[in-house]
This record gives structure tokens, C-alpha cells and sequence, in this order.
């Protein structure tokens, strides 16, 4: 059975991790980006609640109620782990200390402006640390859908949903396609197995400018 693509975006997300980089990841499939990071490779994964040297995901029954990401969900910890409050965590964001973000996204613009909060007149669970991990990293990477369940763009010429951080994403991974935003906005760099560069280009909101050389992502056929 091959990989379901929610682990293929994830995979991808990990291979924009470098060895001893401190990494903040979002909620959904940013959570899932841990399983995908090499062993070779020294990560300091950050919680907001004061954590630097997060594991994986706790096993069905084998979580410490105690031992919780920012989500409240159960996870482990690498040997040297440390533990902090929530004041130094946000120091360490605010700092420019955190090299990369991985967060969900709901909208993102040409210009690299993310909204990924809130939808008017929906549940509203509140930012979070969203703002800080968008503003401050050196690297945000958006991992989301490319439209939404109504077929609609989530990548347009200006976010319409309410604003997290301006001109802070640098990387979008779909469900489709891996975009690079820059300084002339969406620039199309990848395309998974399955797709096309024409389909991608119909599917994105706002001008896709085309790299020479597009890769075709496909784990499958890798293994």
C-alpha cells in the first residue's frame, strides 16, 4: 500500500530540515513531519509550552499526562530534553532563535501573507502561538490543501480570511504541487506524482510563474 499523501506532504516538509535546526510544528500535518525527519540528523523540535527536544507522538495508552505539546496532545522526548516556561518559550520565538515553522494554512498570498486562525462565523479556538511562529521564524512553511472542500483556491493574489502574519511564507506544500513564494510572488517548483503543472496552474488563485526544471515527487516509486 503506498503512502497516503498527507505523509507525503510531510515527508517533503522534512526535507527542508537541516541538521541542528530548532523546529516549531503546527497542528494536523505538521504534527506528522517528526516521523520523517532522518536519524542522522540532530532536531530540536519546540513546543509553545516550554519544550525543546520533543519526540514523537505518545503510543495509544503510553502518553504521560504530564508530557503534552502545545495541543494538549501525549508526546515523548529525546535524551537531553528540556522544559521551560511558556514566557521563555515565546523569548525564544520573539528572539529569531526558531529556524523553521511548519504550520496549516487556510489562505495564502502571492506576497507570502498566511491566515490560518479563523473563519468568520466558525468555531473560533483562537491563535495560539500562530502569530509569534509566522512573525519570528526564519522559515515559514505552509502545509495545506491547495482549494478548499468547495474546489475553491487557497492560494490567491491577497488573503481575504483574517490576517496571522504579512510576507512571512517562503514555502507552500499541497496536496498537489510545492511552490516557492519570492519576491514576484508564486513560483511552481514541484508537482506530486499524479498531477500536473497544468492542472496546479488552474487550481492556484493568482499568477504561477514555472521552474525550468520541475520535479515530480514520488515516494512510492522510491521505496
Amino acid at each position: 500500500m503506498g503512502m497516503g499523501i498527507k505523509d507525503m506532504m510531510a515527508k517533503r516538509a522534512a526535507e527542508e530540515v537541516n541538521n541542528g535546526d530548532i523546529v516549531n510544528l503546527g497542528f494536523g500535518i505538521p504534527q506528522k513531519v517528526v516521523n520523517f525527519i532522518p536519524e542522522d540528523k540532530t532536531v530540536f523540535l519546540h513546543a509553545e509550552n516550554g519544550i525543546l527536544g520533543a519526540g514523537p507522538a505518545a503510543g495509544v495508552g503510553l502518553g504521560d499526562p504530564e508530557l503534552i505539546d502545545s495541543g494538549g496532545v501525549p508526546i515523548t522526548t529525546v535524551p537531553g530534553a528540556s522544559y521551560f516556561d511558556s514566557a521563555d518559550s515565546f523569548a525564544l520565538i520573539r528572539s529569531g532563535r526558531l529556524d523553521i515553522t511548519v504550520l496549516g494554512a487556510l489562505e495564502v498570498a502571492e506576497n507570502g501573507d498566511l491566515a490560518n486562525w479563523m473563519v468568520p462565523g466558525g468555531a473560533i479556538p483562537g491563535m495560539g502561538g500562530a502569530m509569534d511562529l509566522a512573525a519570528y521564524a526564519k522559515e515559514v512553511i505552509a502545509v495545506t490543501t491547495h482549494t478548499d472542500k468547495k474546489g475553491n483556491p487557497k492560494l490567491k493574489k491577497a488573503v481575504t480570511l483574517p490576517l496571522t502574519a504579512r510576507n512571512c511564507v517562503k514555502l507552500i506544500i499541497t496536496d498537489i504541487a510545492v511552490i516557492e513564494v519570492d519576491d514576484k510572488g508564486f513560483l511552481l517548483k514541484e508537482v506530486f506524482a499524479g498531477n500536473t503543472v497544468e492542472e496546479v496552474i488552474e487550481k492556484t488563485g493568482a499568477e504561477l510563474r514555472v521552474a525550468d526544471d520541475v520535479r515530480v515527487i514520488d515516494y512510492d516509486a522510491e521505496q
